[in-house]
């Protein structure tokens, strides 16, 4: 895929959460989150949420299940609409962009993708392509070629005419990264990309994403493996149930005693499980600042 240029000034961070409020329980409507009709069947996800995630980072999603990863993505993806705040994409309230043009900026890789029926490697990222069709248009040959490239990108063209259900997880896991790099995004969201594969589909997957922020991409995937965030990520964002979320250097977040808060673990198991990974410095990726509210 051709690399996505960078401005020679400051750029605008690529995704910002200013203050962001967001309760499950109310009823949805497109990118609305409209109010229930009692307040008590809403259950609080995020409260004052902020962070900013700058151009070339990889960053990590943390938190244990039912903290709100899934929710994060769908909001910075423009599904959901914040209860309170503001979501910013390249210096834009997300409310303002069109939603193909933000389709275009930023794309969303789901944990799971329901295909019912035989459709080829090929036809379905081409999908991705759809964003910058025409309404009733068809795939015009610069669309042709996007897809050409997405599939090259992930190796899947000796895979393209493979029918989708037919492949094996790691393979469906770079067809979703396909559809997602047809796209042309500036913002790549990923759903625990490495979930349910093997320690060499987890390693291959996670190498693909660093390839993709050298090449531009700006990349915010939630995770569990501590192991593969400290190799391959640049920052992290934690969610800690019942308290403020934190942003900033993995060094900073990796630390026992928030881990333990986190994800309501005995310290020892945890001393024992972080000392089998010790941390490493990751090359290549800039780093960031600390905390709530810092650059991611």
């Amino acid at each position: 895929m051709p690399p996505l240029g960078m401005s020679s000034t400051t750029p605008a961070p690529v995704l910002e959460f200013r203050h962001v409020g967001f309760a499950h329980g109310g009823l949805h409507q497109g990118r609305t989150q409209l109010p229930s009709m009692g307040a008590s069947a809403e259950r609080s996800i995020f409260e004052d949420l902020c962070f900013t995630v700058q151009p070339g980072e990889m960053v990590a999603l943390m938190g244990p299940n039912g903290a709100g990863k899934t929710t994060l993505l769908k909001l910075a993806a423009g599904l959901l609409r914040p209860g309170s705040g503001e979501v910013m994409a390249q210096g834009r309230p997300l409310q303002q962009w069109p939603r193909r043009q933000l389709s275009c900026t930023v794309a969303l890789v789901p944990q799971e993708l329901e295909v019912p029926f035989a459709f080829r490697v090929e036809e379905i990222v081409a999908q991705g392509r759809v964003p910058h069709m025409g309404w009733f248009g068809g795939l015009r040959a610069q669309d042709v070629g996007m897809v050409e490239t997405a599939l090259h990108e992930v190796d899947l063209l000796p895979l393209r005419n493979r029918v989708f259900a037919e492949l094996s997880g790691g393979e469906q896991q770079r067809v979703k990264i396909a559809i997602a790099l047809a796209q042309q995004p500036r913002l790549m969201l990923l759903d625990e990309p490495t979930q349910h594969l093997d320690l060499g589909r987890q390693i291959e997957v996670m190498g693909l994403l660093r390839r993709l922020v050298e090449q531009g991409i700006t990349i915010v995937a939630a995770m569990h493996d501590l192991a593969l965030v400290r190799e391959h990520c640049s920052s992290g964002i934690l969610l800690i149930p019942g308290a403020p979320a934190l942003a900033g250097p993995l060094a900073d977040l990796l630390r026992a005693e928030l881990l333990k808060r986190a994800y309501a673990v005995d310290r020892a198991a945890l001393d024992r499980y972080l000392g089998a990974y010790p941390s490493q410095p990751t090359a290549g990726l800039p780093g960031a600042p600390n905390s709530n509210g810092a650059r991611a």
